[in-house]
C-alpha cells in the first residue's frame, strides 16, 4: 500500500494525435500540496485534468487517489463518484442559474463531505459580492472564472483541478487573488493541481511544478530547482530565462568549479552536471547572472534596453555575436544607450552553473 495521497503511474493521456502526453509519472505525497502543470497551449495539460476528473478515459497506466484506483486498464470510476472538482478555463456555469445559485450548487455536490470554509468568505475573497444576483451572460469572463472557482472550492473535493484559473482576470486583481486563494487552499488543506502556461503563476502558486513539452512530462520538481536547475535545454528554452553560450570546463574537481569563455573569461560556481575538465559545454546564462560594474575592464556593447518597471534588461553583444541579457535596477545612477560600452563585473560568479553537452 502506498502512502502517497495521489499518483499517476505510467499514464497516457490522449485527446488527439497532437494533443497527448505519454508515460506520465507524478506523485503528490501529502494532502494539501499544490501542484502546477506548466507548458505551451494545446500540449495536453487540460486533457490530463479531464482524465483525472473522469471526463475522459485513461489510455494506459494508472491513477490513484487516497489508495483508491480511479482509472487503469480495467477500471474507470465515474466522475460523480470521484469527489474531484474541475474548474474550467471557459465559462462552465449553468446559464439559467444566478451567480449565487451557481455557487450554492457546489454545496449540493459535496456528497455529504461538507465544507470547512464559509460561503461568504469565498465570495468576499474572490470579489464577487456585486454580481451575486446576475446571470452568467451578464458578467465578464474573469468574473465567470471566479464564480466557477468559488463553486469548486465550496464543493469540498478531495482533489481540486484548476484549468488556467486566473487567465481572464484583470492584471490589477490577479496577483491579489492568487495570494488569497493559495492561503485558503493551504488553510483548508485542499490538494490542488493547477494547469497554466504562465511560469510566474506556476512558480508562485505551487509546491511542485511539472513541465510538459513534446508530449512528455520533462521535469517535476520544486519551483526553485525548475527555475535555477532545468534538467534539459528544452526546459530552459521553454522558460525563456536566458541564453546558452559556449564554454569549456577548466576545473570540475575543486569546491568552486571553473569554466572559461573566450571573451567573458573565467566563470566560477557550482556545476549542476559533473562534466570532466576539458569538456566543451553550453552554459545557461540568465539575466540575473551578470552584474553591472561601471569600473570593470570587461566591456560589452549595448544593443538593446527594455524597461520593466523595477529594472531594465540590457542586451549586450559579444564580438562573436552572442546576445547576453543583464538585469540592472531602474534606480541605477545612469542609463546606458545603444552602442555604448557596458561594464560587467569580472570574474563572473554564478551559484548554479547549468550546463549541457554541446
Amino acid at each position: 500500500m502506498s502512502n502517497n495521497f495521489f499518483e499517476i503511474q505510467n499514464g497516457n493521456f490522449i485527446a488527439s494525435e497532437k494533443n497527448k502526453v505519454n508515460n506520465v509519472n507524478l506523485v503528490i505525497e501529502k494532502q494539501g500540496e499544490i501542484i502546477s502543470l506548466l507548458g505551451p497551449s494545446g500540449i495536453g495539460k487540460t486533457t490530463i485534468l479531464r482524465t483525472i476528473a473522469g471526463l475522459q478515459k485513461l489510455s494506459a497506466g494508472k491513477i490513484k487517489l487516497r489508495d483508491t484506483i480511479l482509472a487503469s486498464d480495467g477500471i474507470h470510476i465515474e466522475p460523480e463518484k470521484r469527489n474531484v472538482a474541475l474548474s474550467f478555463q471557459d465559462n462552465s456555469l449553468f446559464p439559467n442559474y444566478k451567480v449565487i445559485d451557481n455557487i450554492n450548487f457546489g454545496i449540493k455536490r459535496s456528497n455529504g463531505h461538507g465544507s470547512n470554509v464559509d460561503v461568504k468568505e469565498i465570495i468576499k475573497l474572490l470579489r464577487i459580492e456585486p454580481i451575486l444576483e446576475k446571470y452568467p451572460h451578464q458578467i465578464s469572463a474573469g468574473e465567470a472564472q471566479r464564480v466557477s472557482l468559488a463553486r469548486s472550492l465550496i464543493s469540498k473535493p478531495d482533489l481540486l483541478l484548476l484549468d488556467e484559473p486566473f487567465s481572464n482576470i484583470d492584471q490589477s486583481l490577479k496577483e491579489e487573488i492568487q495570494v488569497s486563494v493559495k492561503k485558503l487552499l493551504k488553510r483548508i488543506n485542499l490538494t490542488t493541481i493547477i494547469v497554466t502556461h504562465d511560469s510566474y503563476e506556476a512558480f508562485s502558486m505551487a509546491d511542485k511544478c511539472g513541465i510538459i513539452l513534446d508530449q512528455e512530462l520533462k521535469q517535476y520538481d520544486v519551483p526553485y530547482n525548475v527555475h535555477h536547475e532545468p534538467n534539459s535545454m528544452d526546459v530552459a528554452n521553454f522558460l525563456n530565462k536566458g541564453i546558452f553560450i559556449d564554454v569549456q570546463v577548466v576545473d570540475s574537481e575543486c569546491a568552486v568549479h571553473r569554466l572559461k569563455h573566450d571573451e567573458l573569461g573565467e566563470i566560477r560556481g557550482t556545476l549542476s552536471n559533473n562534466y570532466p575538465s576539458g569538456s566543451k559545454v553550453k552554459l545557461l546564462l540568465q539575466p540575473e547572472d551578470l552584474i553591472h560594474d561601471d569600473q570593470s575592464k570587461l566591456k560589452l556593447e549595448v544593443v538593446d534596453r527594455k524597461f520593466r518597471g523595477t529594472n531594465f534588461i540590457y542586451t549586450l553583444r559579444t564580438k562573436k555575436g552572442e546576445h547576453l541579457p543583464v538585469f540592472v535596477h531602474s534606480h541605477h545612477i545612469h542609463q546606458h544607450e545603444k552602442s555604448e560600452q557596458f561594464g560587467v563585473k569580472s570574474p563572473i560568479f554564478i551559484d548554479h552553473l547549468v550546463c549541457f553537452k554541446s
